[in-house]
């Protein structure tokens, strides 16, 4: 139910914790704007990129709110970086290697070779990479592109792809370079639990909130996602093992593999001819996230630690600029050697202290409260928690270790949500008690314990008014003292959706070049995760697809599992309806541009037994849901 409800002014305590902070750290330092600011070439004259029917995907001017003085609804050190990275347009790294900043949540660079240019990682979106290749070509020439380079497979990092090469240029011999393992993880994280994930994202990013001092400030890690059209074009040259070279239009090139980091698939790269060293996403102005709050496989900072550890012994020496894929670069050889080595420290304290702490019986929420950096860290402005957070990193270890079950019996089987909500509102003497306390606990300033309490009315009674705006407010105050952007993003858009109603899924990564990307065994294994279990048990299904570019595939739906074999071996249950069809009518009916009943009257199709066979198979499928609630039940 939509409320048109305006955001709030700071509560006091909000507006001392935020004056405390800027007490506690040295604002006078101005080192990172001076570097974020270094070698400025210009910037594109419109500032509103748009899509291709009008729309709006990224607007350059929509923090230009960020250079007044921070008010009382944001942490100012959130804030500062949020000026830092609300910077754009066209920088000079070093000579021959230029990078395209504040034109989505990525940078893109750009390295000059004898004829045209690599571009790598080209932004979220079409629109946003080829705005930011014409930029570069304004202030540098209309240079073709050579080659393409992705670091990793987050799709920020590739996304944008089609707004700077197209199929005919790889036909026609320009190299795209990825780490090995690129392109089954990039398609797995976008397809398998993309729904969920885009959705969360809308949270993570808050890309639907307002912009402004009461609304969405960046993420820490740039500013927020653009909103085009997302591409993928697949790798044509893979990078296998740390210290393969690779030359591409005179540009040399050394990589340092660093799968199981920041992404599963990444890479480093040293440009040897230009002393420069691209850190991808392994090393940035923050602390990163071990599990990302839209959700994701929980990563090691073991291995990232060690990462970067071998980063500095292979190309210390040799780097007089670092530079990645968000933010800003850092110059001179002993200060780049400093900030991987801190970033180094950073991770390995995260995790070596956590299971320190699970090993004297600490459980993750009480490690997250408990852990704190060592001063020298903390006072290094790329240690702070702006996109990961000391808090939810320590738990995120803890889960990697240990899982979601703290130990406790009491915790094993407890009751569901919505059933644990309405036990506790009535234990609690119902739900207008609650809420007659929790306003209460929101005028000692214990917004924490406001919207876990009130969170339980919510779940018992979704449309109890008073604590719909109880809770909006609460989460809106924590959200206007995070450092932390997603933080303050998750807050804000919780408060933004009990007030206005659902923002949906503003940014969706599910492209058609994602999809086509999907071999065989991904898109049959997307297919099963979205079988209805309990309406298929009494299912048994059996469709033989006999390929005619490839091996035969016999699916089988029983017992609510769709279970999928290749050959003709004893596995391959007899069918009830055969279908001999090319790869391409195959993948165009389970994705659903084709109906099954429309393959029988094709030339190249060849259908033995009942085509309804396979109609009914795919009627077990559920569709996925990009509007599900998050803060109601």
């Amino acid at each position: 139910m939509a409320r048109n409800i305006e955001a709030k002014p700071a509560e006091e305590g909000i507006a001392q914790a935020n004056v405390a902070v800027r007490r506690r750290f040295a604002f006078d330092d101005a080192r990172d704007l001076e570097d974020a600011r270094r070698g400025f070439m210009g910037t594109a004259q419109e500032s509103v990129i748009r899509d291709g029917d009008g729309r709006t995907v990224w607007d350059l001017d929509a923090y230009r709110f960020l250079d007044q003085e921070c008010p009382d609804t944001a942490n100012p050190s959130l804030w500062r970086q949020s000026r830092l990275c609300s910077d754009h347009g066209l920088f000079e790294v070093t000579e021959g290697i230029y990078q395209v900043r504040g034109f989505d949540l990525s940078n893109m660079t750009i390295v000059e070779g004898e004829r045209g240019v690599l571009v790598v990682d080209p932004l979220l979106c079409a629109e946003t990479a080829a705005a930011g290749l014409a930029l570069y070509r304004a202030h540098r020439g209309d240079r073709p592109v050579t080659g393409v380079l992705y670091t990793h497979s987050h799709v920020d990092h590739f996304g944008g792809v089609r707004g700077v090469v197209g199929d005919e240029d790889i036909a026609r011999g320009v190299p795209v370079f990825a780490p090995q393992g690129f392109l089954e993880h990039a398609v797995r994280e976008n397809v398998y639990a993309g729904t969920a994930m885009n959705r969360r994202a809308a949270y993570m990013y808050g890309a639907a909130l307002r912009k402004g001092e009461r609304g969405q400030l960046g993420t820490g890690l740039g500013q927020t996602v653009s909103t085009g059209s997302v591409g993928l074009i697949p790798p044509t040259a893979d990078i296998t093992r740390t210290g393969q070279t690779a030359t591409v239009d005179r540009i040399r090139m050394v990589f340092q593999l660093t799968p199981g980091t920041e992404a599963p698939a990444e890479l480093n790269i040293h440009f040897p001819d230009h002393a420069a060293l691209c850190m991808a996403e392994n090393a940035t102005h923050n602390l990163h996230n071990l599990l990302t709050l839209r959700g994701a496989e929980v990563r090691d900072p073991r291995v990232w630690a060690r990462c970067l550890t071998e980063t500095v012994d292979l190309f210390g020496a040799s780097s007089d600029i670092a530079f990645a894929s968000h933010h800003w670069p850092v110059w001179g050889r002993e200060r780049v050697v400093t900030f991987l080595t801190e970033q180094r420290d950073l991770y390995a304290y995260l995790h070596d202290q956590t299971l320190r702490m699970l090993n004297q019986g600490l459980t993750g929420p009480e490690i997250a409260e408990e852990i704190q950096l060592p001063p020298a860290l903390e006072r290094a402005w790329h240690t702070h928690g702006y996109y990961g957070s000391v808090n939810h990193n320590a738990k995120a270890v803890y889960q990697r270790y240990l899982g979601w079950f703290d130990g406790n019996p009491a915790h094993l089987w407890q009751h569901p949500p919505v059933e644990s909500a309405k036990r506790y509102v009535e234990f609690m003497g119902g739900a207008d008690e609650v809420v007659r306390r929790a306003r209460q606990s929101f005028a000692d300033g214990d917004f924490r314990w406001v919207v876990q309490v009130v969170d339980h009315v919510l779940f018992a009674d979704p449309e109890h008014a008073e604590a719909r705006e109880l809770q909006a407010d609460a989460l809106e105050q924590l959200g206007y003292g995070s450092e932390n952007g997603t933080w303050r993003n998750f807050y804000l858009t919780g408060a933004h959706e009990l007030r206005h109603g659902s923002v949906g899924t503003p940014t969706a990564t599910t492209s058609p070049d994602m999809l086509a990307a999907l071999t065989l065994e991904q898109l049959f294994d997307s297919l099963a995760i979205r079988v209805d279990g309990p309406r298929s048990w009494d299912a048994d299904i059996t469709v033989r697809l006999n390929l005619t570019d490839g091996e035969p595939v016999t699916l089988r739906l029983r017992n609510g599992v769709l279970t999928h074999v290749t050959g003709t071996g004893p596995a391959a249950a007899d069918p009830d309806v055969e279908i001999t069809l090319p790869e391409s009518d195959l993948r165009a009916v389970l994705l659903g541009t084709t109906a099954p009943a429309d393959l029988a009257g094709r030339e190249n199709v060849k259908v033995t037994g009942d085509i309804a066979g396979l109609t009914g198979l795919l009627d077990h499928l559920s569709t996925p849901d990009p509007d599900f609630a998050i803060v109601t039940p």
